[in-house]
């Protein structure tokens, strides 16, 4: 056995921490899942929020996209899980990597799908208003078909970075992917269960990747016929 084989690909220690390992790719999966639909579903309606018009709305959700924006994803989960249980609100690590990682999502969706509403051509408002319709519907009839539309490729990409940001949770505990693996390379004093950990993140960000891709062409321009 080659010495690169015996580091990264030792087959022993493989099989003994698989079982391990595979559980903490099933953390990563709920996580990453949860942190998509929470983000992408609280960006779409705090957009919504701020495309009415309410003044005091629209300075609270300005303050909650810039203070998540900027701040580092690790500070926000060591904050949620270790600074709350001061007020009496103790959140599991699943809890608070989730919570953290959505929250950030969530800002940086609102900033796509309100610059994507933006983006609509006022004509597109004006016209339809004309024909008789309230701005309700205008705004989900109309509009937000297109602006969704816009908002897509950008909001796939940021999505697939921000889930990445799953192997943070071990700064909390979280039994991750990533953290497995890492406790079971101390362990075996072998890099392989690594490598293995590397193998199943390709195996779930690879497919989130080529659909972004895929998304990214559906949701562009249509290629000009030529005559």
């Amino acid at each position: 056995m080659t010495p690169l084989v015996d580091n990264f690909f030792n087959a022993q220690i493989l099989a003994q921490y698989w079982p391990s390992i595979l559980g903490g790719f099933g953390v990563t999966v709920e996580v990453a899942l949860l942190t998509i639909l929470m983000g992408i579903g609280i960006g779409l309606v705090l957009a919504i929020v701020r495309a009415m018009r309410w003044r005091a709305a629209d300075i609270a959700i300005v303050v909650f996209v810039d203070v998540f924006r900027t701040l580092p994803q690790l500070v926000i989960i060591v904050f949620l899980y270790f600074a709350l249980p001061y007020a009496d609100i103790q959140l599991s690590p699943f809890a608070a990597t989730t919570l953290a990682l959505g929250a950030v999502l969530a800002a940086f969706a609102t900033e796509i799908f309100w610059a994507a509403i933006q983006a609509v051509p006022q004509g597109q408002w004006d016209a339809a208003r004309s024909l008789g319709l309230g701005f309700f519907q205008v705004l989900f009839l109309v509009v937000l078909p297109q602006a969704v539309r816009i908002a897509v490729p950008l909001l796939a990409n940021r999505a697939i970075a921000i889930t990445k940001g799953t192997a943070l949770g071990t700064a909390v505990s979280l039994p991750e992917l990533l953290g497995r693996a890492q406790s079971a390379m101390a362990i075996a004093a072998n890099p392989s269960p690594l490598t293995l950990a590397a193998a199943l993140y390709l195996v779930f960000f690879v497919p989130l990747v080529v659909a972004s891709r895929w998304l990214e062409r559906s949701a562009g321009p249509a290629p000009a016929h030529r005559r």
